[in-house]
């Protein structure tokens, strides 16, 4: 399983920009899919995850700019950022967390990472 972000790039503050996640390959079953950030020199946060239910939850310097949404169909995943700010320049990481089954039938969670697509915010 693969996850593919795409539409990083560089945008002006007070401007907006959307990430797309998607996922490739089989995933057995899937429990929520979401997007961390990572700055230099900073540890990795949270910046929202969304259950199969729809539940959400966001990093605080996110609330009422940032929305993600999920395609269940497709196993995709979207965020839509508006407002941004030099500060949310990051490299961000679509998450996925699931479920898989060996060849034994054992079923453990697992979570799958992408490889990070650089969003920079000019002031």
């Amino acid at each position: 399983v693969q996850l593919v972000e795409s539409g990083g790039g560089l945008v002006q503050a007070g401007g907006s920009l959307g990430l797309s996640c998607a996922t490739s390959g089989s995933i057995f079953s899937l429990n929520a899919m979401g997007w961390y950030r990572q700055a230099p020199g900073k540890q990795r946060e949270l910046v929202a995850v969304m259950t199969n239910d729809g539940s959400t939850n966001y990093g605080d310097s996110v609330k009422g700019r940032f929305t993600i949404s999920r395609d269940n169909a497709k196993n995709t995943a979207y965020l839509q950022m508006h407002s941004l700010r030099p500060e949310d320049t990051a490299v961000y990481y679509c998450n996925a967390n699931a479920k898989t089954i060996d060849r034994a039938g054992i079923i453990f969670p697992i979570t799958y990472w992408g490889q990070g697509t650089q969003v920079t915010v000019s002031s």
